[in-house]
Formats: C-alpha cells, structure tokens, sequence
C-alpha cells in the first residue's frame, strides 16, 4: 500500500548531540552511516534486516541540517517519485531538490505542500 507514512528525518546542526539526546531521552538506537552522511534512528525493536519487528512505530534517520532542509519530516512511500511529483504539482505543491538513490534500497526526494511543509518521499528499489 503506497501513501504510508514509513520514515522520518530529524536535522541536526552537532550529530554527537542530536544522537546523544535521541538515544538517552527515548531509548532509540542509532547507528551512523558515515559513507551516506546519515544517521539511521531504531524506536522500537527490529528484525535482521533493521525493519519494525512489532506493529505501531515507524524508524527513521538524521542528518546535517542544510538549505530548505531544516525541520523534522515524514516520509511517505510512493511507487514512482516521479509520478508522485506530478500528482503533487498538480495539486499546488512543488519538487524540493532532486531525487537521490539510497544505496541499493530505493530513492529518496522532498517536496513542499502548498502550507510551505517539507516532506519526504521514498521509492522502494
């Protein structure tokens, strides 16, 4: 099923800091990924291939602030981020940046709502 919320981002200005407080504060465990410049954020327990092994919590990942990129995201998976571009300009939203592959998982993009909100959205491979 397509349009789930799946992933969220949380910026960060000092990783160090942002991954101390996410892990002390709420127990998550997180896991750098230097070769990505990106932060991978467990909530809740996971299976071998790092994916929620219990109902009702989402992962996510941080990353080093930047541009439009400034607050926290939800990330919602579409078949085609391409097609969903031209959905969401149709509709009055507009692409941010461009879509990026994510190692041999998928791809990753951003776009604005026409409210000014960033969120992200993601192609599995």
């Amino acid at each position: 099923m397509t349009g789930r919320i799946v992933h969220f981002e949380v910026p960060y200005d000092d990783g160090e800091r942002a991954r101390a407080f996410y892990r002390d504060a709420f127990g998550w465990n997180v896991m750098e990924m230097p070769e990505l410049n990106y932060t991978m954020a467990s909530t809740g327990p996971v299976d071998e291939q790092s994916m929620p092994s219990e109902p009702g919590f989402i992962n996510g990942g941080m990353f080093q602030r930047s541009g439009e990129l400034t607050g926290p995201m939800l990330t919602i998976d579409v078949p085609d981020i391409d097609a969903a571009w031209k959905t969401i300009e149709s509709h009055g939203g507009e692409r941010v940046g461009e879509k990026v592959p994510v190692g041999d998982m998928g791809f990753a993009a951003y776009f604005k709502d026409p409210e000014g909100n960033i969120l992200g959205l993601w192609q599995s491979a």
